[in-house]
Order: C-alpha cells, then sequence, then structure tokens
C-alpha cells in the first residue's frame, strides 16, 4: 500500500462504489450513523475519502454516500495498493481500531475475503502435509476433500481478521453447517462462537429434517441461561453493593472521633506533616460522601423529599 499523494475533489471526479468493498464491513447502527451525519453537517467531510488507482472507494463509503445525499463537498486521497486483497485487508485494519467488532463478526468479514485468500493460499501451498492434530481434522466434521488447503486458507483467514485458527474454524463450520437459527442468534449476540459450533455439531447427527426445530430450541436453551446468568450477576452486584454499604457504615460508627482520640490515631501511626494534611483531606472527602449518602437517604423515607411530587 502506497498513498499516491494525488487529491481529488468531488466537484471534479466521481469515485467507483463497488459492492464487494461497500460490503465488506457490518453496516453502522441507526446511532452510528446519525452520529456520522450530526458530523459531517456541522463540521464538513473534513477525512478524505480513500480511493485507489480506479477511483473505487477503499475506505470512507458511509462519509461518501452521506455527503452525496446532503450535497456536501469532500476530498479523496488516492492509494496505490497491490490488488483488491491488499486494499480490503487496509480497510479492515483501518476500521478494527474505529469499530468494537466481536470475534464473530470479524469470522463474517473473513469469510468474505475467502475467495481472494484461497486463491492466494493456494499459490503457496506445498505438496503433502496437513493438520491432522486438530479436533475438527480427527472427527472428520471438515468436510474439505483437500486438508492442506483447508488449515492454509483457514490460518490465513484467521490472520486476517486477528483471531485465532480455531476460532476462525468454527465459523467456517458454522457458515457452511449451522440452520438458521443458530446464525441469528449469533448475529444477535445470544450464542458465542462456541457454543454456535457445540450446537451445529449436535443437530448434525441428528436427520436432515429434525435439524433446524432441534437448533432452535437448543438456541432458546442457551439464551434461557444466558439470562438466568445475567440475573444471577446482577443479583451478586447488588449483594456486593450493599455489603460495601453496611461495612462502611460498621467502621464508621465504630469511630470516636474526639480530638484525644484524632490525636492517638496520629502519634501511633507516626504520621508525617504531608500524611496528616492528606487525611484530613481523605476525611473531608468522606464527609461529602456520607453527606450524600444522608441526603439520597432522605428521599426515600416515606413522606420525605421524595413525597413532594
Amino acid at each position: 500500500m502506497r498513498n499516491t499523494g494525488t487529491i481529488y475533489n468531488s466537484a471534479d471526479h466521481t469515485p467507483v462504489v463497488l459492492p464487494e468493498m461497500a460490503e465488506l464491513l457490518p453496516p453502522l447502527t441507526g446511532e452510528q450513523l446519525a452520529t456520522l451525519e450530526t458530523d459531517l453537517l456541522k463540521n464538513g467531510c473534513y477525512s478524505p475519502i480513500i480511493v485507489n488507482e480506479d477511483m473505487v472507494i477503499i475506505d470512507g463509503h458511509n462519509r461518501q454516500r452521506l455527503c452525496e445525499q446532503h450535497g456536501l463537498p469532500y476530498q479523496m486521497a488516492v492509494f496505490s495498493f497491490e490488488d483488491l486483497l491488499e486494499a480490503k485487508q487496509w480497510a479492515l485494519d483501518t476500521q478494527k481500531g474505529r469499530r468494537n467488532l466481536d470475534k464473530w463478526e470479524l469470522g463474517k468479514i473473513a469469510l468474505r475475503l475467502k475467495p481472494d485468500i484461497e486463491a492466494r493460499a493456494k499459490e503457496n501451498m506445498s505438496a503433502g502435509g496437513g493438520d491432522q492434530r486438530s479436533d475438527d481434522a480427527r472427527s472428520g466434521f471438515a468436510n474439505s476433500q483437500n486438508p492442506v488447503s483447508a488449515v492454509n486458507t483457514t490460518k490465513e483467514l484467521a490472520d486476517a481478521v486477528g483471531i485465532g485458527q480455531q476460532t476462525m474454524s468454527r465459523v467456517i463450520q458454522i457458515d457452511e453447517h449451522a440452520p438458521a437459527a443458530v446464525k441469528e442468534a449469533l448475529d444477535s449476540g445470544d450464542l458465542s462462537i462456541n457454543q454456535g459450533y457445540n450446537i451445529t455439531r449436535q443437530v448434525q447427527e441428528l436427520p436432515e429434517e429434525q435439524r433446524d426445530e432441534a437448533a432452535a430450541m437448543a438456541v432458546e436453551l442457551e439464551k434461557a441461561k444466558k439470562e438466568i446468568r445475567q440475573i444471577d450477576a446482577e443479583a451478586d452486584r447488588r449483594g456486593k453493593i450493599s455489603g460495601t454499604f453496611c461495612k462502611a457504615f460498621e467502621r464508621a460508627l465504630a469511630l470516636t472521633p474526639t480530638e484525644e482520640n484524632v490525636r492517638i490515631w496520629v502519634e501511633c501511626t507516626r504520621m508525617r506533616p504531608d500524611e496528616i494534611e492528606y487525611s484530613a483531606q481523605e476525611a473531608q472527602e468522606l464527609a461529602e460522601v456520607f453527606s450524600t449518602i444522608a441526603g439520597i437517604l432522605k428521599t426515600l423515607v416515606p413522606g420525605g423529599d421524595a413525597g413532594a411530587g
């Protein structure tokens, strides 16, 4: 990849939208798109759209579309890439730092790169060998007729998006074999890749006409388990908060803040002047914390401040 230094203006040149580039990354959420639109309308398009030497947009599809929609001018910076695969890889690496993509989303992006990476892997593939140690290879779950090509391609795909090879292997198996219910649950975040993979393997052992229903039931079971875990986690969180307050009050009430007791504390701990000053500041901050707690507690008393409305 090389920045050619060439800059074009939208008034003079029209970029090309290539579907396989535009659809490489998952679409922005409604909120993300609205934020981007607001920024463009307020500040203009201050970052150039990246195009290759054929004027194909490599990065900035959403900005370019919104600019065209609102009649906003924009600039295009021309970058030189070895091929479209390098351009896709560069766009992915650039966007990964801006978006919070999970492993399933990254795996799906890798699948979009698969045709290009497979072609490259075949060129570099050496004769013989293969990964006969993996669980998938031993079980026969991987259906590739060429173990060497399958393993090399999987590694290339995994490296391209920055996930583990085993994770990528499971994404491939899910993509090829999983019923729709499993993929939908992964898209919505209700299943992890491992859960989706395990369900896929389990239903593969059933007659084909039973797989969809069995997968849907397994997904609902995992969703119910997840909900229970969330409820338990929330109860645990609330318990910890309650325990912290109880302990704080127990310890605070055990203090008798007379001048004599404070002097004893300072003398026995051999506080330096700077430590005394710091402790005084901490005591003041604690006083403000307890004052805030007192104010909140008063609003919880029936007929108190909370009842004024």
